[in-house]
């Protein structure tokens, strides 16, 4: 239990791919004493006639200020010659389509250089798990767009998911437990067991939690828990 738990704190070997030198500052100053150690800054997108890194890296942070095209050429290329690490990109803003371009090119999340250091560490963390991550502003527009595109005669059912009520942030005691847990990115199992209920029972809650912040998965919801929870000190 003991050596999973310590794997679990390993640092990750983060490399800065940044033509910014302002921005890669920054971001090792953020990273600073955190699970991300900064191994190496890149001046500039990696190039086909540019060797291979020497280290095998946990995790690449893209300065996403690049045109479109050579960014997500520079995505492809990281991800050919490091197919098991983590790529980030972050920029001040970012639009539908290119995330959409940049998933299928091989990103895992997209952070904005405006969040929060409490923000940007917990959705690195989020990545480093497997997790799928864009701003919630994103995802709104996303949502909207689905919205307006939806069928008249479309399934009632499934277009339940993209409305907002008037009590979508109503949580219960308990699902507000569960939102703490998932914003430390626990798993079920790890949260039945702290809780002392079923998995299935977890699973009803998380999906209660989902529909009332208005999330299409755990990451979405533990990303608006951070941002509305921490960061303005208010309580589900």
């Amino acid at each position: 239990m003991s050596g999973e738990a310590a794997n679990d704190r390993r640092e990750y070997v983060t490399v800065l791919i940044c033509k910014n030198p302002l921005l890669s500052m920054g971001l090792e100053l953020l990273l600073a004493d955190t699970r991300f150690a900064v191994s190496e800054i890149g001046s500039d997108e990696p190039r086909p006639q540019r060797p291979r890194l020497q280290i095998q890296p946990d995790l690449f942070i893209v300065d996403g200020s690049s045109s479109s095209e050579e960014l997500l050429t520079s995505i492809k290329l990281l991800k050919a010659q490091h197919p098991n690490a983590k790529l980030v990109v972050v920029a001040d803003k970012f639009d539908i389509s290119f995330a959409r371009l940049g998933i299928e090119a091989g990103a895992d999340g997209f952070c904005l250089t405006t969040s929060d250091r409490e923000v940007l560490i917990k959705s690195l963390e989020l990545v480093m798990t497997g997790e799928k991550i864009v701003p919630g502003a994103l995802v709104l527009s996303m949502l909207s767009e689905m919205t307006s595109n939806a069928k008249p005669d479309q399934d009632s059912a499934t277009a339940a998911p993209l409305r907002h009520d008037a009590g979508i942030h109503r949580l219960s005691p308990r699902e507000a437990e569960i939102l703490r847990s998932l914003m430390r990115g626990e798993p079920n199992k790890v949260i039945a067991k702290r809780l002392d209920v079923t998995e299935a029972t977890v699973k009803v809650h998380v999906k209660a939690i989902l529909r009332k912040v208005g999330a299409a998965n755990r990451t979405q919801a533990a990303l608006w828990a951070t941002e509305h929870l921490t960061t303005k000190g208010g309580k589900p």
